[in-house]
């Protein structure tokens, strides 16, 4: 068992103090106006609990139930695009990792990549007729974990879109990670991958990153090895999934769904962090 590997389920919309003093400070500053200033804004903790809420538990915005204090799922879906907009939710997921760093909580030693389909509901951008999926139009989530599970990049694209093709973009998604000192950390030692990423262009690319490949390559006999090491991505898109908002996509606009993707990383990273290491981080 990998260390830090058991992870709580995560209670819908649930924002403790110390969370959300790692959240409020990179929300942008709205200044309410003094003439003709309307309706009071609502409290923005509240709006944040309300949009993990409907990412948790997967409920359309217009049930989001008004008895919970979260506000009305348009002033959520507002908020969340706002924000998304401003780049909170990958600022949010770097600052975390950043505070995993400094606890020795990430493993650059090597990394491990993998894509997932998704059924699209309601189509719209990047989404494609899956190959695997019977010809349903749906997207594909890509993500990157260190050598623990810990999801360092996730990316959105369409369903028909092969997972060769976002090894690189999903690379270069790595945000620089710091909390030591010296130089952010950018990318890992090793990338692990399946038969799916076994081609020589993208090998090379790879290398040019200053990355080591270890790739399935096709036609071999499965029980290489790798699968004892790569089925850390595989536990990091299960715990995604605890989120059911991403299990199907819902949204026509790719950038909401990606808001989602990338605000779901953020939990996870958060409940990796003990106790003690939060406070000290």
């Amino acid at each position: 068992m990998i260390r830090g590997c058991r992870v709580a389920r995560p209670k819908p919309g649930n924002v403790d103090d110390e969370l959300w003093a790692v959240v409020e400070p990179l929300l942008p500053k709205v200044e309410r106006r003094t003439r003709h200033p309307g309706r009071k804004r609502h409290p923005d903790r509240l709006v944040f609990q309300g949009i993990l809420f409907v990412l948790h538990t997967g409920i359309a915005w217009e049930h989001l139930p008004q008895e919970l204090g979260f506000g009305s799922g348009m002033t959520c879906w507002r908020r969340l695009a706002e924000w998304a907009e401003a780049g909170v939710w990958p600022r949010l997921h770097e600052v975390l990792l950043s505070r995993l760093r400094r606890a020795n909580a990430l493993d650059f030693s090597l990394a491990a990549v993998d894509g997932f389909p998704h059924p699209g509901a309601k189509g719209g951008g990047k989404t494609g007729r899956s190959p695997v999926d019977r010809g349903r139009t749906g997207s594909k989530h890509h993500l990157i974990t260190d050598a623990t599970g810990i999801p360092l990049a996730a990316t959105l694209t369409g369903g028909n879109r092969n997972d060769v093709t976002e090894l690189i973009p999903l690379l270069q998604a790595v945000p620089p990670v710091r909390g030591k000192r010296g130089r952010p950390r950018r990318r890992p030692d090793t990338v692990l991958a399946d038969r799916g990423y076994d081609h020589d262009k993208y090998g090379r690319l790879v290398w040019d990153l200053g990355v080591k490949p270890v790739i399935a390559r096709r036609g071999t006999a499965h029980g290489s090895g790798l699968g004892t090491q790569r089925w850390v991505v595989q536990w990091a898109f299960a715990h995604m999934h605890w989120f059911r908002r991403l299990r199907i996509r819902w949204e026509i606009r790719d950038d909401i769904h990606e808001a989602f993707l990338t605000l779901a990383c953020a939990p996870i990273c958060w409940r990796r962090l003990t106790p003690v290491q939060r406070r000290h981080s």
